[in-house]
């Protein structure tokens, strides 16, 4: 098999709103767990539980991430800005 080598150089990294887009994700997860809380029975009745569950696991996992973002971000104005 013969190796691929890339014709051309990859491009840049596509950089965005990330803090606000984890932010935004994190509050939909929790606003879908907040919107299935009262019905708790039907999902536990139906064997969908886990959709809750799902919901606030992603909004929890959502707080790490927006910990993790705010860090990238400050440790990139920082690099930028020649600090160390």
């Amino acid at each position: 098999m013969a190796k691929w080598t890339p014709k051309h150089e990859a491009p840049e990294p596509l950089e965005g709103p990330v803090v606000a887009t984890i932010t935004g994700g994190t509050i939909l997860w929790f606003a879908l767990f907040l919107v299935q809380l009262p019905f708790y029975g039907w999902f536990d009745d139906h064997g969908h539980l886990w959709w809750l569950w799902t919901c606030l696991a992603g909004g929890g996992l959502g707080f790490i991430g927006i910990w993790y973002v705010r860090k990238r971000d400050a440790a990139i104005k920082r690099g930028d800005s020649g600090e160390g």
